[in-house]
C-alpha cells in the first residue's frame, strides 16, 4: 500500500510537471489554421451612438481586425479593432474596439455595442478621429485588465493605456509616455506594447522582473519600457538619450523593414519568449522568398532574467499569410498580424488580423 502511494505521488508530480512545461511551451512549427477562418468578418448591422457626433454610426461597417485575447470565466475574449467607414481610404476611418466571447475559441458572438473608442473625455485629442486602435491585452493576479492601444488623431500615433475590471467598462489613463523624462516621447510615433506576462495555475497574468513591470514595444526597431503602476512607462535609454534597441530589422530577412511587436510576451522556461510581426521590404533589402511589404509572424527569445538581452531569433516566419482572405482587402500584399495569444484547453490560440480586413486564428496541434 505504502509503494502504491510512492508511485502515485511520483505520477502526479510527473504529470503536473508535464501540464506546467506544456503550458509555457510554444511549438511555433505547431500552429494550424482551421477551416472556420476568417473567425470574424465586418457587419454593417451593429450600430451605436457616437458620443463625439451625436449621431448613429454603423461602427464595424468596413473592416475588423487586429484583435487582442484574453481567457475569462472559460471562455476566450477578444477586443478587435473595426472600422466604420468603407469609402475613406486607408487610414483615413474612425476605429473602435469590438468585444466577442467564445466558448471554443474559434465560433465568437459579438457585443452589440464597442467598448472602447474616442469619447469627449481629456484624451479626445489624442483618439479623434482615427480613434483606439491595435490592442494588446493583459490581466494582473487580482484580475485588473489592462489594455495597452494606439491611439490616433490623424496626425501622430501613440502607445496609450486603459484599465478595466470587466472588460466592457474601461478607464482611460492615457499616452504610455506622457511622464517619462518630461514627456520627451509623448509627441513621438509610438506603438505596439508587449506587457511581459507569466503562467500561474494555468492562468496568463502579468509578471513582475527585478521589481518592475515590463513590455516590448515598437514597430522600427524593438524596445523595452518599465513601470511600476502598469500606465506610466519608462523607455530604455542609451547612453546618448535616445531609445535603446533590443531588436532591430535585418536585411534579406522577413522583418527586413518592421519588426511590430506582437502579443503579450509571456515568461518560458527557455527565456520570455516575444511573437513579433515582421515586415518585408518593399526594396532591395527584401527577403526574395516573400512578396514584397507581407507581414509574417516571427518570435525571439529573451533572457527572463534580464528582458534586454536578446538570446535567440527566428531566421524565418512561422505563419504568414496562405489563405484568399489574407492576400486581399486593405493590404492586399498580404498580412497575418498577431496581437493575442491563450493557452486555452491544453492548447494556444493565436488571433491575428488579415489584410486589415479579418480577425483569424491559429492553434497548436
Amino acid at each position: 500500500m505504502r509503494i502504491s502511494t510512492i508511485v502515485f505521488a511520483i505520477i502526479l508530480i510527473a504529470f503536473v510537471s508535464c501540464s506546467q512545461r506544456q503550458e509555457t511551451d510554444i511549438n511555433i512549427q505547431g500552429f494550424y489554421k482551421p477551416v472556420e477562418n476568417p473567425i470574424i468578418k465586418a457587419d454593417s448591422s451593429y450600430t451605436f451612438t457616437d458620443p463625439i457626433k451625436k449621431q448613429v454610426v454603423k461602427w464595424q461597417k468596413a473592416d475588423v481586425f487586429n484583435p487582442a485575447a484574453i481567457v475569462k470565466d472559460n471562455k476566450v475574449y477578444l477586443l478587435y479593432r473595426c472600422e466604420d467607414n468603407p469609402a475613406a481610404a486607408l487610414g483615413g476611418r474612425t476605429s473602435r474596439l469590438g468585444l466577442a466571447e467564445s466558448e471554443d475559441g474559434i465560433h465568437f458572438k459579438k457585443f452589440p455595442e464597442p467598448v472602447l473608442y474616442p469619447d469627449s473625455s481629456e484624451f479626445m485629442q489624442y483618439d479623434y478621429p482615427g480613434g483606439c486602435e491595435d490592442p494588446r491585452l493583459v490581466q494582473t493576479e487580482d484580475g485588473l485588465y489592462v489594455v495597452a492601444y494606439t491611439s490616433w488623431n490623424y496626425k501622430t500615433p501613440r502607445l496609450s493605456i486603459a484599465f478595466s475590471n470587466d472588460l466592457l467598462h474601461w478607464q482611460k489613463k492615457g499616452p504610455a509616455f506622457a511622464k517619462a523624462y518630461n514627456a520627451k516621447f509623448l509627441d513621438m510615433p509610438t506603438k505596439s506594447a508587449s506587457i511581459i506576462t507569466k503562467m500561474v495555475n494555468g492562468k496568463q497574468v502579468v509578471a513582475k522582473i527585478n521589481g518592475k513591470y515590463w513590455m516590448y514595444w515598437g514597430e522600427l526597431f524593438v524596445n523595452l519600457a518599465w513601470s511600476d503602476n502598469l500606465f506610466d512607462w519608462y523607455p530604455l535609454l542609451d547612453d546618448k538619450g535616445s531609445l535603446k534597441a533590443v531588436a532591430t530589422t535585418r536585411p534579406k530577412k522577413f522583418d527586413s523593414s518592421l519588426t511590430e511587436c506582437g502579443p503579450p510576451a509571456i515568461v518560458t522556461d527557455k527565456g520570455i519568449i516575444l511573437l513579433f510581426n515582421g515586415r518585408n521590404a518593399t526594396d532591395d533589402t527584401a527577403d526574395p522568398s516573400l512578396p514584397k511589404g507581407m507581414y509574417s509572424v516571427g518570435r525571439m527569445i529573451f533572457d527572463k532574467n534580464d528582458p534586454g538581452k536578446l538570446i535567440e531569433r527566428s531566421d524565418t516566419s512561422f505563419l504568414k499569410p496562405s489563405l484568399p482572405h489574407e492576400i486581399t482587402g486593405q493590404y492586399s500584399a498580404g498580412t497575418t498580424f498577431a496581437e493575442g495569444l491563450v493557452f486555452f484547453k491544453n492548447k494556444w490560440f493565436l488571433y491575428y488580423g488579415t489584410a486589415d480586413s479579418f480577425v483569424g486564428v491559429a492553434i497548436t496541434e
